[in-house]
């Protein structure tokens, strides 16, 4: 359907006049009479009743109205739509899955304030991407890694373990407790080294591969474990305590390539989180 016939209805519908709507349209009466006989044959039904006055409305004028009125907005709005599009700045961020939801939230926050027109995307942490929020050890040798935070572990058990009531643990403690473990994990290929020099051992139940896995296994009641505190977020149901011995924590940040010019998104971010740091 032609366009202008509806904006020449649309004119006549609201002036309820053939002749001031030519006026309005900047065009002759009677390419305003033929464009509503040719909107009329087109829909199959009559849509004004003409006088000497000017016109009547009919209900199916009082129905096509609104929907035509609405079709020529969205029709107006394209060219600025697809500008807007043109001015936004995609940024595609991988994003490791085991991390505090707070504290990514905070850089989204930041990255949301700081950088006008930015259209941000998160995928998972391996997908293609500009850049990654991950852990310090993931950084590839072409890479740069911006720090962001710090988590540190805890070892974390249920409330009615015996090591619940401490206000810290000594890597002794541990010994011949059900413990879960994270094969990754540097911290605990830590704690067990620690023992293990002391001809000392926890009791390996069970594992997980992911952060969050373990914490499931820990608040099902098959042992204890050490995790960061950013996963330990949402475990309500756990009781934490720190170890008497060596910080271990993990360092989160950005990591983005080295070796090539950053698109602008990209640099926008890098300048924005560099005053994130904590």
């Amino acid at each position: 359907m032609d366009l202008r016939l509806l904006r020449f209805f649309v004119a006549v519908y609201e002036e309820k006049n053939i002749t001031l709507a030519a006026e309005r349209c900047f065009v002759s009466q009677p390419s305003i009479s033929n464009a509503i006989k040719q909107l009329e044959a087109e829909l199959n039904t009559p849509l004004f009743e003409r006088h000497k006055k000017g016109v009547n409305l009919s209900d199916e004028a009082h129905y096509l109205y609104p929907l035509a009125v609405r079709l020529l907005a969205d029709v107006n709005r394209l060219p600025s739509l697809f500008q807007q599009r043109t001015e936004c700045l995609s940024l595609k961020l991988g994003n490791f899955p085991d991390l505090s939801q707070s504290e990514l939230a905070g850089v989204m926050a930041k990255l949301n304030a700081d950088v006008p027109n930015l259209l941000l995307e998160l995928v998972d942490h391996d997908a293609p991407a500009d850049g990654r929020i991950t852990l310090d050890i993931f950084k590839g040798d072409d890479e740069i890694f911006l720090p962001l935070w710090d988590e540190d572990y805890v070892l974390c058990m249920l409330p009615d373990h015996p090591l619940a009531q401490h206000q810290l643990v000594r890597p002794d403690q541990l010994h011949q407790h059900d413990f879960i473990e994270c094969p990754p994990c540097e911290a605990h290929q830590q704690t067990i080294g620690l023992l293990a020099c002391d001809g000392l051992a926890v009791n390996l139940v069970a594992k997980g591969e992911h952060k969050t896995q373990v914490m499931h296994l820990v608040q099902a009641g098959l042992g204890i474990s050490f995790l960061p505190t950013g996963v330990l977020e949402t475990a309500k149901r756990l009781v934490t305590v720190p170890l008497d011995g060596p910080r271990m924590f993990r360092r989160l940040g950005l990591c983005y390539p080295a070796n090539k010019t950053l698109n602008p998104a990209l640099a926008a971010a890098v300048k924005a989180l560099s005053q994130y740091q904590k």
